[in-house]
């Protein structure tokens, strides 16, 4: 029963993590095949990733709106704009759901989901990250203080690379120092030199960090995913 449960899948995952690492340095037809072999399981392992997040959401806003619990009503337009966005997915213009039109065929403003997507979903995003642009800010308001010189430099290049992304920041740099592009060239050397810097250290400490945990889990030291905790 061990055997079964524990050591079964150990080697399995040690013999397909093996694999998938000599695979990318062999250049050899048959290693290609079984790199499309291997991503066509991703893909139905995805599928199954989606229809569990599907019903996680589903399950969770049924509950919200059983439960009356506090914002229910919103949970409401979560099964209308889905079945709206269904219904006409499938009705497709009369096409039904195969039928691909480009964005210059003149019939693809006349296809609900298209319109659907372009003129209620992107906005409504839109607007949502807009409104997150000032919780942003209060954050930044509340984290950037300049309780010592590290935060002070933290503080001004934050100030500097906010205010350089904004157009009337030209306006002042030609006001002040007679050249427009003074904040926007100060902006990409914050973002292009030291910033740039900071995240790939932080992209490489992500990667060891990822690396080690790849080792442990082919080399059995990191077992978690097999259930039990041990």
């Amino acid at each position: 029963m061990i055997f079964k449960k524990a050591i079964i899948p150990l080697i399995l995952v040690f013999l397909i993590g093996v694999l998938g690492f000599v695979l990318q340095y062999i250049s050899h037809p048959v290693s290609g095949e079984i790199q499309e072999e291997v991503s066509a399981g991703f893909k139905v392992i995805g599928g199954f990733g989606i229809f569990l997040g599907a019903y996680s959401l589903l399950h969770m806003h049924v509950t919200r709106i059983r439960r009356r619990l506090e914002g229910w009503g919103y949970s409401m337009f979560v099964f209308l704009g889905a079945a709206f966005m269904i219904i006409v997915g499938l009705y497709n213009g009369g096409h039904g759901p195969l039928k691909d039109v480009p964005p210059t065929d003149p019939e693809y403003s006349k296809l609900m989901l298209n319109w659907g997507y372009n003129y209620i979903y992107v906005p409504c995003s839109a607007t949502i990250f807009s409104i997150l642009a000032f919780f942003m800010a209060s954050a930044a308001f509340r984290t950037f203080r300049a309780r010592n010189l590290a935060a002070a430099l933290l503080l001004i290049a934050a100030l500097i690379v906010m205010f350089g992304r904004v157009p009337v920041s030209e306006w002042v740099s030609w006001k002040v120092f007679g050249n427009k592009d003074v904040f926007s060239a100060a902006t990409d050397f914050i973002m292009e030199g030291p910033n740039l810097a900071a995240k790939r250290g932080i992209t490489l400490g992500i990667s060891l960090g990822a690396i080690s945990q790849c080792l442990r889990i082919l080399l059995g030291i990191e077992r978690s995913y097999l259930g039990g905790g041990d």
